[in-house]
């Protein structure tokens, strides 16, 4: 999932920039309580590994288009996060993060198109990362603080879950498991509302598969993260009604949107 630093970049990155020890030897990280960044966006990435964990809390979906990525829905609508109020705080402490979310604002990118190593980089945009005079240091003495090898290890291990996400992605689209998602809600007294631009793990393809494709899904791991996300989407429902209590609904049904 790692990119170069280049005008198309990925959700929430506004510039990126790699760190280095002589251009940013004075930055600092001071700790936020808010993420303003996540508060108008109701779709965020997911790795695989997550799914476990996701699948209680959150409907999990996939990405339309020719490269599908995992997504957790935090709204059914655009712009709309059910889990934190319009300043970017968390309306319950005990809300799961997705990695993507807590690896921002770093990542490992590729400096050069004709490279495959990758550097730790930041969006200097960040208000968390900083020349401040609070903090915890990056640098010290011309060397990686503690602070700043904990940041590169979580960069390099949410990289090696994104190639294993790519992996299962690819075996979903290989074993055509993959259909366009829909789904239409109700509420009492008003017109339906139906979602789409999604997709989802076609159920009926998934029970008429051989025995021993099945069994391969199983030993390899895949067939657990199938059913994490088949569970997730009783969720939406939920999601729905998260989204009326706050009074977040749109004026007028509009299909969900997270392409």
């Amino acid at each position: 999932m790692a990119s170069a630093p280049q005008a198309q970049l990925p959700l929430f990155y506004n510039q990126l920039e790699p760190l280095s020890s002589a251009q940013h030897a004075d930055f600092r990280v001071r700790p936020s309580s808010t993420a303003p960044f996540l508060a108008n966006h109701h779709a965020v990435p997911l790795t695989v590994e997550e799914f476990p964990l996701v699948q209680r809390r959150m409907p999990i979906v996939f990405s339309v288009g020719d490269d599908p990525v995992p997504l957790a829905l935090m709204g059914l609508n655009e712009g709309v996060n059910t889990f934190l109020d319009a300043e970017g705080k968390l309306l319950d402490d005990e809300t799961y993060i997705p990695a993507y979310v807590r690896r921002y604002p770093y990542m490992l990118a590729r400096l050069r198109p004709d490279s495959e190593e990758l550097s730790l980089c930041f969006d200097p945009t960040s208000d968390t990362i900083g020349a401040f005079e609070e903090g915890e240091k990056l640098f010290e003495n011309g060397e990686p603080t503690e602070l700043t090898r904990g940041i590169l290890s979580f960069a390099e291990q949410f990289e090696q879950a994104g190639q294993r996400t790519s992996a299962f992605m690819a075996e979903l689209k290989e074993q055509g498991l993959l259909m366009d998602g829909e789904i239409s809600i109700q509420p009492e007294g008003a017109q339906p509302f139906v979602y789409r631009g999604f997709q989802m793990v076609d159920e009926a393809k998934l029970n008429e598969m051989r025995g021993d494709q099945l069994r391969k899904m199983q030993q390899s791991g895949m067939l657990p993260l199938v059913y994490a996300h088949l569970f997730s989407l009783s969720l939406m429902r939920d999601l729905f009604g998260k989204q009326m209590r706050q009074g977040k609904m749109p004026q007028q049904p509009v299909p969900l949107a997270v392409n």
